[in-house]
């Protein structure tokens, strides 16, 4: 099987991930999204450390699918610059792989 495969985390409001999980499965732009509710997000914005509570998603995707993820996840996202990370896959049961090509859907063509 020659399709490359990965893991995008995204993060957010625990009560926001429940409805863009939906969309990104419903558009095809990932097989499923395996959902954290509670993690604790420390980060430094506008030049102070904030500490907040956050949720966490991994989608199951095409590495050819990321940047119409990180797109549509800019589009949907609350927050000004949205946490959308790529981690590759390096292997991985084959017949779960095939299901991830099966539900997920052609990039589209960019020029």
């Amino acid at each position: 099987m020659d399709e490359e495969y990965c893991e995008v985390v995204v993060t957010g409001g625990a009560d926001w991930l429940p409805g863009y999980t939906r969309t990104m499965v419903e558009e095809r732009l990932a097989a499923c999204g395996h959902q954290f509710s509670a993690i604790r997000s420390v980060y430094r914005w506008a030049g102070t450390v904030q500490d907040e509570p956050e949720g966490r998603v991994a989608l199951h995707t095409r590495r050819s699918l990321v940047p119409e993820i990180v797109e549509r996840t800019a589009a949907l996202h609350p927050y000004e610059v949205p946490c959308v990370i790529a981690v590759p896959l390096v292997g991985g049961d084959p017949a779960y792989l095939r299901w991830i090509t099966e539900e997920t859907r052609d990039p589209v063509a960019r020029n």
